[in-house]
């Protein structure tokens, strides 16, 4: 669960480098800022923060946990054995492993390179890309706890349809032109993440009888902590900001209602305006309030997760421009039905 960008050798990019504040940056300037322009509302702000963070705290904690203990003990290891076998339950294995994973989009850049050198088929890769920047352990926790365990169990039940119905797509038009030789040249294979390597073999469950997994899992959760305490203060401190000065029936009129108009817009909106997973369950979670549709917030979770910064560059970095064009329209047509079903159905 890595904060990450990828910038060019150009003036703008390294002007962008050397300034970049990040996210404890960005919130310290919102801060002053609203300590500059409306001072009155600045201990409000801050508490409306606090507050949030405090009613999230055990579902960080709880996927701070999680999330190390299945790093210490090598479960990610399981992982592979969804790339074996038949074609078809590959896929199917590679959309439910995606989605219940705990891997970041970048963490799965040397994994997925690895698997694509040796010839894994392409369908189950797809299928895994794009199940897995959407759903992970932590991330349900946090969904669930903001917006709502049916929320959160959808998006999860959406990750891996969409996996499947990309992976599945990928595997009918696997001899058209669109995904023959599908790699670049050299494929990138490097993290952006800082987290340990994982461990190889099977598992060890009672991980904190080796020192090194016991490093791991110290290492893992704290790097964790700070990560989803970071996303979470800017992503709450922007939804005080968002209650208090967007207009209510602005997010309505654009995003309410009952028709496909608010679902496409969610999902063409979340594309580029996406911060990450977590950091959008807040927005999401004011917007709703604000008279965003039930439709149009789950389009835009589902297609912002797949196409934020991240999770493209995993997969820009790995396969030429056809196939990423391609990646991005399944996230796209996938994120619409899944908004169309979940309108339905709440």
């Amino acid at each position: 669960m890595a904060d990450t960008t990828q910038s060019h050798s150009t003036p703008s990019g390294t002007l962008f480098k050397r300034w970049n504040p990040g996210a404890w940056g960005v919130i310290a300037l919102i801060l002053a800022l609203v300590a500059i322009f409306a001072p009155d509302t600045l201990v409000e702000t801050v508490s409306f923060t606090l507050k949030a963070l405090a009613g999230t705290a055990p579902f960080i904690a709880f996927a701070v946990l999680a999330v190390a203990f299945l790093k210490a003990s090598g479960a990610e290891t399981l992982l592979a054995r969804a790339f074996e076998g038949n074609p078809a339950r590959m896929i199917v294995m590679a959309a439910l492993l995606g989605g219940l994973s705990p891997f970041c989009s970048c963490e799965v850049i040397p994994f997925i390179a690895a698997l694509l050198a040796v010839g894994a088929p392409l369908g189950a890769v797809m299928a895994f890309w794009l199940a897995s920047p959407l759903m992970d352990p932590a991330m349900f926790a946090i969904t669930s706890g903001t917006l709502g365990f049916d929320f959160a169990l959808a998006k999860t039940v959406a990750a891996v349809s969409l996996g499947m119905f990309g992976g599945f797509g990928v595997m009918l038009m696997a001899n058209t032109a669109i995904f023959a030789n599908p790699l670049r040249e050299a494929p990138a294979t490097s993290s952006c993440c800082s987290s340990a390597k994982p461990f190889s073999g099977a598992p060890v469950w009672q991980f904190w009888k080796e020192s090194d997994r016991r490093v791991t899992f110290a290492d893992t959760a704290r790097s964790n902590a700070l990560f989803l305490t970071k996303w979470l203060t800017l992503a709450y401190l922007i939804e005080a900001l968002m209650l208090r000065y967007v207009p209510a029936d602005l997010i309505a009129s654009f995003l309410g209602g009952t028709g496909i108009m608010p679902i496409l817009l969610g999902a063409l909106v979340g594309a580029p305006a996406y911060l990450n997973g977590y950091a959008a369950v807040p927005l999401i979670d004011a917007l709703l309030a604000q008279g965003m549709s039930n439709g149009a917030a789950m389009s835009f979770v589902i297609a912002g997760g797949v196409s934020c910064i991240p999770a493209a560059i995993a997969v820009w970095a790995l396969v030429k421009p056809r196939v990423f064009a391609a990646y991005l329209g399944f996230a796209l047509t996938g994120a619409i039905v899944a908004g169309l079903v979940w309108q339905a159905i709440a």
